[in-house]
This record gives C-alpha cells, structure tokens and sequence, in this order.
C-alpha cells in the first residue's frame, strides 16, 4: 500500500472541502482498502466519512423510505421501516457477504463502487430508487454508466438513497460461494408505474431486463419469467459460467423472485 493521508471529518461541509486533486471518500472500505493494499489503486488522501452521524439515518415517511449513505448493510437489514415499506432491501442487505462485510460495508459505498455483482444496484432498478447527492438528485435508471463507472462527478458525494413502496418486491440470488457475490442476481418489483426487474452479476454493469419486464407485466408468475429466452448480447462468460449459462440463469433467478414477491 502506498502512503497517503487520512481525515475523518464530522460535517458534511468539512468532508467536502477536503476532497480535491486525487482525494477520495471512504465509505466501508471493503472494496477501496482492499484495492489500495494491493496496489490497484492510490489516493494522496482518504476522507473517511463514518463520522458524519448524518449520513447514517434512516427515515420512512408516506411515500417510501431513505436510506442514509453510510447505514451499514447490517444496520439497512435490522431496520424496522425498511422491512416494513421495502422489506426486498432489507433482505438484499441481509445476504450481501458475511458478518464483518455487513457491519462494514454502506450502501452508498456499494452505489459508488459500482461492482458488477453486487447485490444493491439490482435493488436500486427494480425499485425505481432514486441516489442523492450534496449536488442533485439521480434516478436509478441514470446512475450506472460502465464497468465500476457511475454518473457521478469527481468530488460528488451520496448523501442518501430513497426507495419509493412498492406493491410486491424480492431478490434472489445465485451467488459465487467464495465471494458471495452474485453469480446472477435478480429483483423484480410490481411498482405503480409497472413491472421492473434489475439484474447484476451479468453484465459489465447492473441494468434492467426489458424483456422479463415485459413479459411479467402481461402475467406477473414465476412460470412466465422462466419462460423468458434472455440474449446473450454483452452477457459475461468466465471460468464460473459460459454467456449462454448465465442468460438462461437470469430467467431462472427471476422466476424465483417473482415467486418469494407473491408469497410475501
């Protein structure tokens, strides 16, 4: 790892002000350190944002519920108004990683790191979220750009994420048993605008599967989502499975889905 400095703000204003040049947020840590330690990536300075108490809450109201950037998946999975207005996330949250990942890992270090398999940005889609920054407000459907790329700006920091209630919501997973990432992961949630399903772990980026989509809002079952021949245009193929494997497993991981969000 090379050197570099550390801060630990309290303030928004004062995290801010000491981001420039090739300063970066902190947020978990658990993909950022790890990359640093390997020499894969270098900062002159890492702005830890974990004492920004601000950052942490979490607050439902009539419409949905928001998330503060730097709630932990452990604290995002415990969270009584998330399981009560969008209890998909909660589980989501609850399967990412182990016990030292959840108590570690925020949802908006998730967000900005942008992993292809990881399991929130599939959540984010499905559920029409929408990411707040100290700048703006991005729609989930605008956020993810590229591999490990978002819309976000240099210097730009989430502040929090709101998930709109849905009618019917779940994610399921196949994942990688070592890495516990997902090998395919899919959400699907019957919204007031529609059905919309995300999908991560197949692509260079998390992205919304139109023709389940589809075929869902015509018959909302798991039978109709495993009907569904996914393209293999821009699926991932590696040593853990081939383009055609993981495009025949989406339909599969959906179906699944549809049926945890109808027996809720």
């Amino acid at each position: 790892m090379y050197a570099f400095d550390y801060q630990r703000p309290t303030s928004r204003d004062a995290a801010k002000s000491a981001v420039g040049g090739d300063a970066r947020y902190l947020a978990g840590g658990q993909s950022l350190i790890q990359a640093m330690r390997l020499r894969l990536s270098q900062s002159g300075r890492l702005v830890d944002l974990g004492g920004i108490a601000d950052l942490k809450a979490i607050k439902a109201d009539g419409n949905g519920v928001t998330i503060g950037a730097m709630a932990t998946h452990a604290a995002v999975a415990a969270n009584t108004e998330v399981r009560r207005v969008a209890p998909a996330i909660a589980d989501l949250a609850f399967g990412i990683g182990d016990p030292m990942v959840r108590n570690m890992g925020t949802i908006g270090g998730s967000l900005a790191n942008s992993d292809p398999a990881a399991c929130y940005p599939a959540g984010v889609l499905a559920l029409g979220a929408t990411i707040q920054t100290d700048r703006r407000s991005i729609a989930a459907d605008a956020f993810f750009t590229g591999l490990y790329e978002t819309a976000l700006q240099p210097g730009e920091l989430i502040t929090a994420v709101t998930f709109p209630a849905v009618q019917k919501a779940a994610y399921v997973k196949f994942k990688q048993p070592a890495s516990r990432f997902a090998l395919i992961g899919v959400c699907v949630a019957q919204t007031g605008a529609g059905v919309r399903v995300g999908v991560t772990g197949a692509k260079s980026r998390a992205f919304r599967a139109t023709e389940l989509e589809n075929a869902l809002a015509k018959n909302f079952t798991a039978d109709a989502a495993k009907a569904v021949k996914m393209p293999t245009f821009e699926i991932n193929a590696d040593l853990h499975g081939s383009a055609e494997y993981r495009a025949a497993m989406i339909s599969v991981i959906a179906s699944r889905a549809v049926a945890a969000a109808l027996a809720r």
